[in-house]
């Protein structure tokens, strides 16, 4: 696992994201709405905290558009990036595009949004890779010059 202090801040982020997962117990555990709910908004708390004390600054619960309000999990301004936490991208119902609409609005109201990255746990990418989200994922590209990645969280290797 790559350290802390190096890279772009996007990334010590999913990094610190990634450590703090694996030291949640049950974190990649399905818990239903009412229990999901609860552990996604405490991981977001947890790791909001570790991130400002990483960056001497929080870039946690940002309103990125002034007229709507919409705030996202993170938004690093000097990267122009939006941070999402999406743990149910796996899933059929999922806030994907609800994610995009987001940073389309932003941009809309002239925030400087270039970049939304997806952090999601096992099975996002394979859901985010197939024809329609694709499709979307490349329609804003060429139309509004967002650039959607998507990362995964992986479970910790299994101890002998």
């Amino acid at each position: 696992m790559p350290e802390l202090d190096g890279g772009t801040k996007t990334a010590r982020l999913i990094i610190l994201a990634q450590r703090l997962a694996e030291q949640t117990p049950h974190f990649f555990e399905i818990k239903g709405s009412g229990d999901g709910d609860r552990a996604v908004n405490e991981f977001i708390a947890q790791l909001s905290s570790m991130a400002k004390g990483l960056f001497g600054h929080d870039f946690s619960q940002a309103k990125i558009s002034g007229k709507c309000g919409f705030t996202v999990d993170f938004y690093i301004p000097d990267e122009q990036m939006v941070v999402e936490f999406a743990f149910s991208l796996h899933q059929p119902m999922n806030e994907f595009e609800r994610d995009v609409f987001k940073c389309l609005l932003a941009q809309e109201d002239g925030s400087r949004v270039q970049k939304l990255v997806l952090v999601g746990k096992p099975g996002g990418m394979k859901k985010l890779d197939s024809p329609g989200p694709m499709m979307m994922r490349n329609w804003v590209q060429e139309k509004h010059g967002l650039e959607i990645e998507v990362f995964e969280l992986q479970r910790p290797p299994q101890s002998s």
